[in-house]
């Protein structure tokens, strides 16, 4: 497997979602309770799947180091966190393809789904620190949830970790507080 290093954009989509997928986002309830539901976020991910006994638990480990790096975002904290995570990286190559070249990183031929899910946090966390800077790592702003996200927005504006389900949560909310205010 390969990770293309200029597609920060889904490697930082990659590792959002993995940390969304923790129970204190879903009010108790993990997402990833099995092996089952681990292949399942591979293969929703196009990451090759290869699991073995106790993967379920290192991607656990893994969900809580990445969030603690989204919640503490310090540059040098980030950058050391997420070199720290791409060691599963066996290396790094020049990929020529449709008009342009492209880095890309390569697992080692023995990685598990927790180590690409490692190597792609890691390269998705450098490169939106490289990118766009260590203030594009936030916690959601709606008021009931406790997800984090990586945001990779041009404007850099985002709020919620799930626009789709957060944002409109707030945003339902404001309008049933807004007809309650004025009385209809």
């Amino acid at each position: 497997m390969q990770v293309a290093l200029d597609d920060y954009v889904w490697a930082a989509g990659v590792a959002t979602d993995l940390v969304n997928t923790a129970p204190e986002v879903w009010h108790g309830e993990d997402k990833l309770p099995d092996l089952a539901s681990l292949v399942a976020f591979a293969e929703q991910h196009s990451i090759p799947v290869s699991t073995r006994p106790g993967d379920l638990r290192a991607v656990h480990r893994l969900r809580t180091t990445v969030r603690d790096l989204i919640d503490h975002p310090t540059q040098d904290r980030l950058i050391t966190g997420a070199t720290e995570l791409t060691a599963t990286a066996a290396y790094v190559t020049l990929q020529a393809g449709a008009g342009r070249a492209r880095w890309a990183v390569s697992l080692q031929p023995t990685a598990t789904t927790s180590d690409a899910l490692s190597l792609i946090s890691g390269v998705g966390i450098l490169s939106v620190v490289q990118t766009l800077g260590a203030e594009r790592f936030h916690t959601c702003s709606a008021p009931t949830c406790q997800g984090a996200f990586i945001d990779t927005t041009r404007p850099g504006r985002r709020r919620y970790c799930m626009p789709g389900l957060c944002g409109n949560r707030v945003n339902v909310a404001n309008h049933r507080a807004n007809l309650q205010q004025r009385g209809t």
